[in-house]
């Protein structure tokens, strides 16, 4: 049984929406591409970007509370759960042990572990949003950075390179693209505006708000559509 949750479940929040960085940089090359086919990794470029890796260097001072807060309750859950846990391996042991009570231990241990996990994410989630709000903004930026490399190259098409079996690596833009992208936004803002809410989310209340809007203004008593 797993007593630990505390720096693997914090690490695990911090990272989570973190894009992977490139484990090796490719050799930048001027010319053009073969063909103006071109190939790059989108997320690694995100990752691999001076205000991303700026980001994740200040993001543990400017949060410290924050994360002081998850080891302290993380250490609390674990000193609770740990004797729980020892008195049921060993109740287990016994073969004259009541089947029942032994689940119900462990299922008072396993709701401890499930609150506490969600007390902990919801206590470093500005941790989450503040890595989403960095990371879209460098996303934002990235099309333009994909253009600039695209005219240097003289590239007409740039692939993803997880659709790619096999390439020229000349082909790979992936390092002009993150020099451009860098240009374009050097540095991110960390801490996001009161209120803000990633794209997705702010697209699915959007959409809400619009079918919302739509029913209001549909006449009382009509009937909606209905689909073929």
């Amino acid at each position: 049984m797993k007593l630990r949750i505390a720096s693997a479940l914090i690490a695990g929040l911090m990272i989570s929406a973190a894009p992977a960085a490139m484990a090796q940089t490719p050799a930048a090359s001027t010319g053009p591409v073969a063909n103006g086919l071109a190939f790059a990794n989108p997320s690694a470029i995100v990752g691999s970007s001076a205000a991303y890796q700026a980001a994740q260097q200040q993001r543990p001072v400017t949060y410290k509370a924050q994360i002081d807060q998850a080891n302290t309750r993380s250490a609390q859950i674990n000193a609770q759960l740990k004797p729980l846990a020892e008195k049921f391996q060993a109740d287990q042991k016994n073969p004259k042990a009541d089947r029942a009570a032994l689940q119900a231990q462990l299922e008072q241990i396993q709701q401890i572990q499930d609150d506490g996990k969600r007390e902990i994410q919801q206590i470093l989630e500005p941790l989450s949003l503040s890595e989403q709000y960095v990371i879209e903004q460098i996303s934002d930026k990235l099309s333009d950075a994909t253009q600039r490399a695209m005219t240097k190259r003289k590239a007409t098409i740039v692939l993803d390179v997880q659709g790619i079996v096999k390439a020229d690596p000349s082909a790979n833009i992936s390092q002009d693209i993150l020099t451009e992208l860098n240009a374009l936004i050097p540095t991110a803002q960390l801490v996001p505006p009161a209120g803000w809410l990633p794209r997705a989310q702010r697209e699915q209340q959007a959409q809400q708000q619009a079918q919302q809007a739509a029913a209001q203004q549909q006449p009382a008593g009509a009937k909606p559509p209905v689909g073929r």
